[in-house]
């Protein structure tokens, strides 16, 4: 059963950092693309950051320059380092994982449970 958990999140002012960890577990065959989601309030789920397996990554237009993803291999978890936060980055972020669990089977995405960012203006 695989599991994606997150931990990081809290409450900054803005100007501020955090830190956002997301570590998959459970019957993993290969991780294919990582990345963290947001949803903020009222608003749609969007796309923050994406990282392939080959490293290569791709930010919404609204963090680039100040929000960084990587990931591990080896430990199988993507980070996402805040910087310069803005109150409008307030939002519940989410973790997500392209994930085949078998060499026989597809991959298929898979989603942590969220967890909260808010920045104080």
């Amino acid at each position: 059963q695989v599991q994606l958990v997150e931990s990081g999140g809290g409450l900054v002012q803005a100007g501020g950092s955090l830190r956002l960890s997301c570590s998959a577990s459970g019957g993993i065959f290969r991780i294919n693309a990582m990345g963290w989601y947001r949803q903020a309030p009222g608003k749609q789920r969007e796309l923050a950051a994406t990282i392939t397996d080959g490293g290569s990554t791709n930010y919404a237009d609204s963090v680039k320059g100040r929000f960084t993803i990587s990931r591990d291999n080896a430990k199988n978890t993507v980070y996402l380092q805040m910087n310069s936060l803005k109150p409008e980055d307030t939002a519940v972020y989410y973790c997500n994982a392209v994930i085949r669990t078998s060499f026989f089977r597809p991959e298929y995405p898979y989603w942590g449970q969220g967890t909260q960012v808010t920045v104080s203006s």
